[in-house]
């Protein structure tokens, strides 16, 4: 999301700057009563002779409306993090997927799991993972100490809890 924000400001600043620039020297034309190179007369008589009750007026404003508040709940939605924050006096980070993998990796490692995945979710400074695995159920608290364990390795803020979610296996018929 960060590069999409980036693109989006970028072709917004650019459309301002174009615009002012224009609007400037359109305006420092008209007050040396120069030619200017927009033509503002037929712009004046096809603004003033629209009236808000065409469809063509109430279907622009409505899209851009729709527009506005696309973007808008897009800016103010929660998006999973890329990056977690690994200690608060280091200043470092750690990439989310890697530490997503790494915590998969150690709860599959433990007898009797198998397909594990792991989502990690950030609520202030705590880390809550999330973990979904394949397995026998009595394995739920050594699949809670390896992950804990991985996350000692990787330094990682204490998590309040893991969640895991434990899934019987198939028997094959």
């Amino acid at each position: 999301m960060r590069t999409a924000n980036r693109v989006a400001s970028l072709l917004l600043a650019t459309v301002l700057l174009l615009g002012g620039a224009a609007a400037a020297v359109q305006a420092l034309l008209l007050t040396v009563h120069r030619p200017t190179p927009l033509d503002t007369t037929a712009w004046l008589d096809a603004l003033s002779g629209t009236r808000w009750r065409d469809p063509t007026v109430r279907a622009a404003a409505g899209g851009a409306l729709l527009l506005g508040l696309a973007i808008l709940v897009a800016q103010l939605r929660r998006w999973t993090p890329v990056r977690l924050r690994a200690d608060e006096r280091d200043g470092w980070y750690l990439h989310r997927r890697c530490v997503e993998r790494r915590l998969a990796d150690a709860a599959s490692a433990v007898p009797g799991v198998r397909r594990a995945r792991v989502r990690v979710r950030r609520r202030g400074g705590q880390w809550r993972p999330r973990v979904r695995a394949t397995g026998d159920p009595a394995a739920r608290a050594e699949i809670e100490f390896a992950v804990h364990q991985e996350l000692r390795h990787l330094t990682a803020p204490r998590p309040a809890r893991i969640d895991v979610r434990l899934l019987p296996r198939r028997r094959p018929a």
